[in-house]
């Protein structure tokens, strides 16, 4: 209950009942209410610039946990980087060289994301460089990943196809050893016989006497049994499938026809001196994709190590060819 309140008229010799005007205590308790409203505030301002809320403690552990995870997340992202790299370089310099496949180009591997920004709803924030280096390099990780996911695909597809591939390509040497005179000459750059200039040889020369057996040195089917083409007189052209192919020149006679199939180590045909040769022997190429290549890589077949060494010292000798 409210008080009431009096004061003492001096001229009436007597005590009047104080009237409180209702707006000057409305004002009051108004005033009172405000100045109590701004205290509240300055006060929560000062203990907060000072003191920390239970909520403002918890958001701080949070934002202290995210900031430790993020430098853990971007050890393990270097970590995975590392690996992926390693796995690059096999898949590159081992795997697609294994299989003859060009190799993917580094600027493709590390190729970032062009156009719009991608990351500007993470902008603006205290730690927004942060949180985009990180979201960027796990986008440009996520792509690599992909790529060498597709060329792995790439591979064991091929992988698949690779025991059918060594049991078709050539192997073995077109002469047994036995039967052999010398390896006269070797693949790469030798004397011409009849020029006397130097020429690139792209073959491997056998010596051994007219007659001597020829074998298939893989199996395929044979495309040509004929004298048609210039310089190599009677041979033989036999497609093992992959885009490798072997031929036989300088034959005396043939043991096979045009369109025969035949399997590794079938007779085919006889050593000879037909063609542009100067000696009895055979000339023996192998083209992979009708590009001529080295045939000393193809005889694992059925030599020994140290037959092969010796193979390899006397094909390197520059001499001078028998065609």
């Amino acid at each position: 209950m409210a008080k009431v309140k009096y004061h003492y008229d001096s001229e009436t010799l007597s005590y009047k009942k104080i009237e409180r005007k209702r707006r000057t205590v409305f004002t009051k308790f108004f005033g009172s209410v405000v100045a109590f409203g701004l205290a509240m505030i300055l006060g929560y301002v000062v203990l907060s610039r000072f003191f920390e809320t239970p909520g403002e403690k918890v958001l701080k552990r949070e934002y202290e946990f995210l900031k430790l995870n993020y430098a853990s997340l971007e050890k393990k992202q270097a970590e995975f980087e590392h690996v992926l790299e390693d796995l690059q370089v096999r898949d590159n310099n081992i795997y697609r060289t294994f299989f003859e496949l060009n190799p993917i180009p580094e600027e493709q591997r590390t190729a970032g994301f062009g156009g719009v920004n991608r990351y500007k709803s993470l902008q603006g924030f205290e730690d927004s460089k942060l949180v985009t280096d990180i979201t960027e390099n796990m986008d440009i990780l996520s792509k690599q990943l992909y790529i060498q996911s597709k060329s792995l695909d790439e591979i064991v597809k091929l992988a698949k196809n690779k025991e059918e591939l060594l049991a078709a390509i050539p192997a073995i040497q077109p002469v047994k050893n036995e039967d052999l005179t010398r390896m006269a000459s070797g693949y790469g750059w030798r004397t011409d016989p009849f020029l006397k200039t130097r020429k690139k040889h792209y073959g491997m020369d056998f010596t051994a006497p007219r007659g001597t057996p020829v074998f298939a040195t893989g199996p395929g089917k044979v495309t040509r049994a004929d004298q048609s083409a210039s310089g190599f007189g009677k041979h033989i052209r036999i497609d093992h499938g992959f885009g490798y192919t072997s031929l036989y020149a300088h034959l005396s006679k043939y043991n096979v026809r045009k369109g025969q199939k035949v399997k590794r180590g079938d007779l085919i045909g006889f050593v000879g001196n037909t063609g542009r040769s100067q000696a009895p022997h055979l000339h023996y190429e192998i083209r992979k994709n009708k590009e001529r290549i080295n045939p000393i890589n193809f005889y694992y077949g059925n030599l020994s190590p140290k037959e092969f060494e010796a193979m390899q010292k006397a094909a390197q000798i520059e001499g001078q060819s028998l065609d």
